[in-house]
């Protein structure tokens, strides 16, 4: 099991930067970002595995948010270019193995404004 708590949410306008950070108590095999806005499902943002050689993104935010991972189990997400339609609250999400189950953050907020 392992624990996982993002921070760096918050307000800006559009345009603007954010960057989030998801801190894990251990090691992970994969992390990705989720978002949920309000009155829709959760969706997938970006992933990263564990050694950051291979990740993917939404269409939607390609060309605009950056997932990386450090040494001491933080992965980030750099949100750059950010539109009014990017609001929502984006969860972190990991995997200790390949196979194995989701372990989920409780969340940062993300509001841009227009």
């Amino acid at each position: 099991q392992v624990q996982l708590v993002e921070s760096g949410g918050g307000l800006v306008q559009a345009g603007g930067s954010l960057r989030l950070s998801c801190a894990a108590s251990g090691r992970t095999f994969s992390t990705r970002w989720f978002r949920q806005a309000p009155g829709k499902e959760r969706e997938f943002v970006a992933g990263i595995i564990w050694s950051g050689s291979y990740t993917s993104y939404a269409d939607s935010v390609k060309g605009r948010f950056t997932i990386s991972r450090d040494n001491a189990n933080k992965v980030y997400l750099q949100m750059n270019s950010l539109k009014p339609e990017d609001t929502a609250v984006y969860y972190c999400a990991a995997r200790t193995s390949a196979n194995g189950p989701n372990y989920w953050g409780q969340g940062t907020q993300v509001t841009v404004s227009t």
